[in-house]
């Protein structure tokens, strides 16, 4: 194979091909059809960035060829054509089930919206490209100018002429359904490594190799894990001869900074990160450079005459150079992945290739040559790009607007398949200090794809956490904590999103598109298959203290997994919290797996105790997935997994363990384990920790080792906590089953309101005397509609009335 070879099967089966002599239909599936149109009669079955695998299953589908005009059928559509040259007037489809939406060549239809290439110098919202899902039911790719790729992987650019080349999503509001043709065409999400999911530091600054070295020591002392370690691009030369022009491309150590690279990358590793080096490679090879003569005898040319080597992502010669000689260089010193910074637009010397998708899909299969999973941070380049993983979203303005927008732009980016955004936590430039801004954009990369601290090189523009006051100092190292914890989680879910294509975040509207409510919440999602996050990304309120977030609730009964607060859902809710906390709520019968470690170790390891956040009230099931986090080459180049019973499942090269988590609420018995098969990466005896989220258990609780005929019961101590009950296991073998009885059918708490009202109310700036009258109407022996009513009749201020009427009516079962 070539080096740039990757496995596709563009061609479709003859069966699903529908063609005339300058029109072709090709049937992906029930709801997606592919349409072309070349006046030479010249189709193109070459695979394109958005589409490299047209072989699919031919669906059930009807053709009537009526000699003027064809119609094809399938169960979700209607098509009707009249051969001619695609017009408003002769092609039309006609989408089949509960939404009679009609669309024409070339109509506009309403678009859920997907996202874009970049948010530089984005402050607030700003336009996105459309994704695949639309309420109209109807969606549309155009893939007549993308880039192609050849038989042997190289890229090519498409024929000239009069061509349509496009794809239709016909698939109402089978959203998932939509997502799952878009998958099956343009490739799932690779699976990333371990350690991608932890804290990333950046920031644009010129460290030397002490200020670093001291910098991930500092947290260390703090007791703040980190995963990857990001140099932007000072760890190059950037004062060089005017005569070369400006320092922004570099491939060269600055040596003044960073005297034994290797050494210095040994250390990084030493402290178990990654590293990753910012790239900009528009301007080329100069003869600054240390690899400069290398470069140019490989090419051909004559070193001594200093000629500037253009970066060409169109010559061959001159990728294998840019990666064999240049990249592979850094690698070898210890270099783990790039961060590909990439700026200069879409334009090549051949019309029609993007030097952004060039270096992104060979610099993933660059990276993923040898035996690691490959690994890129850069920039979305279109339809296709979820194939290189992280994306990096681009250099906001630090502004409430900006974090106010960032939930929504994740959220949508997964109507396009893109999963893995890494935004600038904290915002890039300009702005203004705001601690508390700070504070709620760190709670929101927590729990986003991927949390990269970043900031621009302002001296003044820091994110270390020591640098902000002592509030926010700990809400940022609490929450750093705390992503670490959530890596068993995440990581799950990464192997669920390249297995099943479920992406990490979810809009609301994937789970409920026939309710209205669910698109009024564009910056609330589903995190995961257990969580709803729901951001607060404005400041608070200076009275109460407290900022808020309108939400909607599905209709099933929820838990605060950090309060314990307990709300019915089927409805719209304003949450209040303080700077110290953000509201992410799991459903009755949710099981979240944590790191049970207060203080994690840097990188990503199988942890040594897990804790098990469990909401008692439905049956819940999770089985954990783990492996060692790296994966293994195969032979073909290709990533593929390989399931317990050694049966390759066709994507990616792993062996996962499993662990299975089973809660049946009739019984009140949850189950963990075996975890199978065994690996040398997970721990072969773990403590195990069970959180009950507000529940707090009326009888003893009781475990057991199942196989044995009679089995030794023991009973387990409780500790009451904030958001419930804790139970503590003790080490359990990997290899076998524990099983935690906690009585028939539990049911959440009822939790009197007023004992989380106090704090808001003391906390309150108001008068002494309104607050004593606040309190006793809250504790009143009155119906609780009375209360309320009297509340509402106080004068009291908005906000604060909101946070206290959020409590009083959580639960609908206390004061019933």
């Amino acid at each position: 194979m070539s080096r740039y070879d990757f496995p596709t099967s563009p061609v479709a089966h003859p069966g699903a091909i529908v063609a005339g002599d300058k029109y072709r239909f090709t049937v992906l599936t029930d709801g997606l059809i592919r349409y072309e149109w070349a006046d030479d009669g010249k189709f193109e079955d070459r695979a394109s960035t958005f589409a490299i695998c047209r072989k699919l299953a031919v669906p059930d589908y009807y053709l009537w060829d009526r000699g003027h005009v064809i119609e094809i059928i399938t169960q979700r559509f209607h098509l009707v054509y009249n051969k001619k040259e695609f017009s408003s007037e002769g092609f039309a489809v006609q989408l089949k089930g509960p939404i009679p939406k009609r669309w024409t060549y070339g109509q506009y239809v309403g678009n859920l919206g997907g996202t874009t290439r970049t948010l530089d110098m984005a402050d607030g919202r700003i336009g996105v490209e459309p994704g695949v899902l639309s309420r109209e039911g109807i969606a549309v790719i155009d893939d007549s100018r993308t880039m192609l790729f050849e038989s042997d992987g190289w890229v090519g650019a498409r024929k000239r002429g009069n061509r349509a080349d496009g794809y239709i999503f016909l698939y109402g509001h089978d959203y998932r359904d939509a997502m799952r043709a878009f998958y099956a065409v343009s490739g799932s999400q690779p699976l990333l490594p371990r350690y991608a999911l932890g804290n990333w530091w950046s920031r644009y600054h010129p460290y030397n190799r002490r200020e670093y070295l001291d910098l991930i020591d500092h947290f260390k002392r703090d007791k703040v894990p980190m995963a990857v370690a990001v140099l932007d691009m000072d760890w190059h030369k950037v004062n060089i001869p005017p005569a070369y022009g400006n320092g922004w491309t570099g491939y060269s150590w600055n040596r003044d900074l960073f005297p034994d690279p290797q050494g210095f990358l040994e250390e990084l590793h030493e402290r178990k990160l990654h590293t990753t080096l910012n790239v900009h490679p528009a301007d080329g090879i100069r003869g600054f450079e240390d690899q400069y003569h290398e470069v140019a005898k490989y090419l051909g040319l004559d070193p001594s005459k200093n000629t500037h080597i253009q970066f060409d992502c169109c010559d061959r010669k001159f990728m294998d150079a840019y990666f064999d000689i240049v990249h592979h260089e850094h690698e070898k010193e210890g270099v783990d992945f790039w961060w590909v910074d990439w700026q200069q637009g879409n334009r090549s010397r051949i019309e029609g290739i993007d030097p952004l998708w060039v270096l992104n899909h060979f610099h993933f299969l660059d990276n993923g040559r040898g035996r690691q999973r490959p690994l890129i941070l850069s920039r979305f380049a279109g339809p296709g790009s979820h194939r290189y993983q992280v994306g990096f979203s681009g250099d906001t303005v630090m502004t409430w607007a900006s974090l106010d927008f960032q939930s929504e732009f994740t959220a949508t980016a997964s109507n396009i398949g893109y999963g893995w955004w890494s935004h600038d936590i904290g915002g890039h430039m300009h702005g203004y200090k705001d601690d508390e801004l700070t504070t709620r954009w760190v709670q929101l990369g927590c729990f986003s794809p991927i949390l990269r601290l970043h900031s621009s090189n302002n001296i003044f523009n820091t994110r270390e956490p020591w640098t902000f006051n002592a509030e926010a100092y700990k809400v940022i190292e609490d929450t750093l904590r705390f992503r670490h914890r959530l890596i068993p989680y995440l990581y799950t879910m990464n192997a669920r999103a390249a297995s099943d294509d479920e992406p990490l975040i979810q809009p609301m509207y994937w789970d409920y598109p026939e309710t209205d409510e669910a698109y009024n919440v564009p910056n609330q999602y589903r995190f995961g298959s257990e969580l709803i996050v729901a951001p607060i990304t404005r400041s608070r309120d200076p009275s109460t203290h407290l900022g808020s977030v309108k939400a909607w609730l599905p209709p099933l009964r929820f838990v605060d997994i950090f309060t314990g607060v307990v709300y019915d859902g089927d409805r719209e809710i304003l949450l209040h919290r303080p700077l110290s906390q953000t509201p992410v709520l799991a459903s009755e019968g949710a099981i979240v797996p944590l790191d049970a470690t207060p203080n994690p170790e840097n990188g990503a390891p199988n942890p040594e105790a897990l804790e098990i956040l469990l909401v008692v009230g439905a049956d819940g099931w999770f089985e954990l997935v783990e492996d060692n986090g790296t994966g293994t080459r195969v032979d073909d180049g290709g990533f593929r997994l390989v399931e317990a019973d050694g049966n390759e499942s066709g994507f990616d090269n792993v062996r996962f363990s499993y662990t299975p988590i089973s809660y049946k609420q009739a019984t009140g018995v949850l189950r963990i384990g075996p975890t199978s098969p065994p690996d040398a990466s997970i721990p072969k005896n773990r403590d195990w920790v069970i959180r009950l989220i507000a529940y707090t258990p009326a009888a003893e609780i009781r475990c057991h080792t199942p196989g044995s005929k009679k089995p030794k019961y023991t009973t387990l101590a409780t500790e009451p906590a904030l958001n419930g009950t804790i139970i503590k296991l003790g080490a359990i073998s990997s290899s076998q089953a524990c099983v935690i009885e906690l009585g028939a059918g539990p049911q959440l708490d009822v939790i009197e309101p007023a004992s989380r009202c106090w704090p808001l109310i003391y906390d309150a700036n108001m008068s002494y005397d309104k607050k004593e009258a606040v309190w006793w109407t809250v504790m009143a022996n009155q119906p609780v509609s009375t209360r309320v009513s009297r509340l509402q009749n106080m004068g009291l201020r908005q906000e604060l009335l909101d946070a206290i009427l959020e409590l009083i009516l959580a639960d609908s079962r206390w004061g019933s």
